[in-house]
């Protein structure tokens, strides 16, 4: 084999199989392995060098050994070593062990009786490696049988739906979780006190200038008021602070400075002004906005209490 394969190739072989394996099982990021922990650079270079070490050595000991050899011996294993790789003892021996095959003298003993138009035909055994092929493929059609037809277990089709139906509440449930995945869908109102804060903090540093400090107006529109040009609530004010206001002439967009959760604090903020009476309010703008999702659930609940008086 050595001749095959000799050290100048065996050497930097083995050494990528190693690298190889480390990148492949050490979790790095999108760094490699050996550039985010020196430790393993270390390790690989000192692998480089005993690997190196043990071909010295190796052929040290092979030449010790071949001036021991007798005449003889060493004609034996020079011949050995002129074969070709077909001709190698160990090449024979396995295809012998894989092929079970007869030697041509032998041919007579496995003639049959069998003759057309002069060809004739030997009873061959089959290739053993053929044989247990087959065998396996005989196990596992009866386990696949048994599992999907009997048990019925999930097909690949099956599968695949079970898989994304459940990446999909996974990632419902994450973008619950992620604020910097918020968007006016997703989006609801706060009421805690620490975010009204941020949320006040947050307006007085950049929406005070157009609205006043206390949300009665100024360039902007008055926000205290239940008038809205682009709609009121927490989804379209959160819409409308995260993409601006209308073209040429409303808010800008504050996508690019403040985050998802950011612009819910504030949004939430100057929903909590509503009916607040600043002194000096600017003139109302645009339309009363009614929530009609809380509309058709008082207007439930308003029926069933009529209901159940009538009860």
């Amino acid at each position: 084999m050595k001749k095959f394969f000799p050290v100048y190739v065996r050497v930097p072989l083995i050494f990528f199989i190693v690298f190889a394996l480390m990148e492949y099982f050490i979790d790095s990021g999108d760094r490699p392995a050996f550039i985010k922990y020196p430790m393993v650079s270390l390790f690989l270079c000192v692998f480089l060098f005993i690997l190196i070490a043990i071909e010295i050595t190796l052929s040290a000991v092979n030449k010790v050994m071949y001036q021991l050899l007798s005449p003889e011996e060493k004609a034996k294993l020079e011949h050995e070593e002129s074969l070709s790789f077909k001709e190698s003892t160990w090449f024979k021996n396995l295809m012998q062990k894989l092929t079970k095959t007869s030697p041509i003298e032998k041919e007579g003993d496995l003639l049959m009786d069998h003759d057309y138009d002069g060809i004739k035909e030997l009873d061959n055994n089959l290739p053993p490696w053929w044989v247990y092929l087959f065998y396996i493929c005989i196990i596992f059609g009866v386990i696949y049988v048994v599992r999907y037809e009997v048990l019925g277990a999930d097909n690949q089709e099956m599968e695949l739906k079970k898989e994304m139906a459940q990446a999909k509440i996974d990632v419902e449930e994450y973008l619950k979780t992620a604020p910097d995945l918020m968007d006016e869908k997703t989006v609801v109102l706060l009421t805690d006190e620490p975010s009204l804060a941020a949320g006040k903090e947050i307006f007085t540093m950049n929406c005070a200038a157009c609205h006043r400090a206390d949300g009665g107006g100024q360039i902007g529109p008055n926000l205290t008021d239940n008038h809205w040009i682009l709609g009121g609530g927490i989804k379209n004010l959160f819409h409308t602070i995260t993409n601006g206001g209308r073209d040429g002439k409303g808010m800008i967009s504050w996508k690019g400075t403040l985050k998802p959760k950011e612009i819910q604090k504030v949004a939430s903020y100057i929903l909590s002004l509503q009916g607040s009476n600043p002194k000096d309010p600017k003139e109302a703008e645009g339309e009363v906005w009614v929530d009609e999702s809380a509309a058709k659930t008082d207007a439930s609940n308003t029926q069933k209490d009529t209901t159940e008086v009538k009860k």
